[in-house]
């Protein structure tokens, strides 16, 4: 049961790699959709092998102070295969894989519009290795995050599913990306908005779906002891942050938008990444409040600061991370301290938040970097306006053609 379940978590949380590609694909404009969701979908086939080649190596370690893993200890998985309990070990492999994938995917929704796809993929698999791979082994893995409590004397760092690991390293290496590509043709508030608001919400729908993979799917190793806590937080955290999100777009713009309702299920969903296992359920409905709220405002950062990161990976993962993450140390069951843990909590929190958003922004700023300056990560602004995805696809994602009277239709 307990292996089924693995499965089925796995499932799940891969499902939500082409979530993402329909949340992403509806919010650019219809001239780069299918560029955009094929980012997602190329990350899917290039981080999984990648994964089972070397990554899983290379996200355990043997010392709080090591980087990583051997990359060469377990090549195509030979070794993992060759032990006694082989199949449960694989379908932890499996399960891992998926929170790879999703989490270099993320940083796509920051660069839409204007990258080339070719150096997308070269960046996702440099970026997998030196950032995710290590970040991994760091968090979970044995390596110093997961170690920092021990090694100061408090509380243990509480990373429950991803809030350091998935949503502020993708969000810090997003930020670096939209440095590095620039602001987009025309780029100003309402310049560039939403051509398929259904995909939207699909996305966010399938989205949360998986959700219960990323969040439950971990206790399938612990007989499933915390689902019941960690189901109910990821339903009213996820609840509680739309209506925050929806209350100040009312206030502040006068009509709440199906836009803002999916992005303050995602603000929800990335919040309570981290803190699932370790908030009780009125908490984590304030947690809900506090991401939605805060997300909706911080995502207007980018027109006053004047970078383009273009689908809010920054406004939405990097803040709401960084509040599930920190929102532990105030109220985490026990150790929280207005739970009568002292300061410990919230002292290792903050310090691993920092390492982790530090080291992922410096690893993509110098890989994106890189890349620009050698074979070009961005595409011309000509080409920018022709549409990424005639010009790196060749195909459309609509073909329209006009009727004698000028109206246009949908071709078969």
């Amino acid at each position: 049961m307990d292996i089924a379940f693995g499965v089925t978590a796995t499932a799940l949380v891969l499902f939500m790699t082409p979530g993402l590609a329909f949340f992403y694909g509806g919010l650019v404009r219809a001239r780069s959709v299918i560029s955009m969701m094929m980012m997602s979908f190329g990350t899917i086939g290039l981080i999984a092998v990648l994964w089972i080649l070397y990554g899983f190596g290379m996200s355990g370690v043997d010392t709080p102070f090591a980087f990583s893993g051997n990359p060469f200890a377990d090549i195509g998985l030979a070794a993992t295969l060759a032990g006694e309990s082989a199949n449960t070990d694989l379908v932890g492999v499996a399960y891992g894989s998926t929170f790879a994938i999703i989490t270099v995917a993320l940083i796509s929704g920051s660069i839409a519009d204007r990258a080339k796809f070719g150096s997308w993929l070269l960046f996702a698999g440099v970026f997998a290795t030196l950032g995710y791979f290590p970040i991994a082994a760091w968090v979970w893995g044995g390596g110093w995050v997961e170690s920092l409590g021990q090694l100061l004397g408090m509380p243990d760092v509480i990373d429950y599913a991803g809030g350091l690991a998935v949503h502020m390293n993708a969000g810090a290496a997003a930020l670096a990306l939209a440095f590095v590509l620039g602001r987009r043709v025309g780029f100003q508030k309402g310049s560039h908005r939403p051509h398929n608001v259904p995909f939207v919400l699909l996305g966010a729908a399938i989205l949360w779906f998986g959700w219960f993979g990323f969040n439950v799917g971990a206790e399938w190793e612990d007989s499933m002891a915390g689902a019941g806590l960690i189901a109910i937080n990821t339903i009213g955290c996820t609840a509680a942050s739309i209506l925050a999100w929806m209350a100040v777009e009312k206030i502040k713009d006068g009509k709440p938008t199906a836009v803002g309702a999916a992005s303050g299920a995602v603000a929800g969903l990335v919040a309570i990444t981290p803190a699932c296992a370790n908030l009780t359920p009125g908490w984590a409905l304030l947690l809900g409040v506090f991401s939605g709220a805060i997300c909706a405002l911080a995502i207007e950062l980018k027109y006053r600061l004047k970078f383009d990161d273009s689908l809010d990976v920054v406004g939405l993962h990097l803040v709401a991370g960084f509040i599930g993450t920190i929102y532990l140390g105030f109220f985490a069951i026990d150790t929280g301290l207005f739970f009568g843990g002292g300061v410990g909590q919230l002292a290792v929190q903050l310090v691993s938040t920092v390492g982790v958003v530090v080291y992922a922004f410096v690893v993509a700023l110098v890989v994106g970097f890189v890349i620009e300056k050698t074979i070009g990560f961005r595409l011309t602004n000509e080409d920018e306006i022709v549409g990424a995805d005639t010009v790196e696809h060749g195909e459309k994602a609509y073909e329209y053609e006009l009727t004698e009277t000028g109206a246009a239709t949908s071709r078969d």
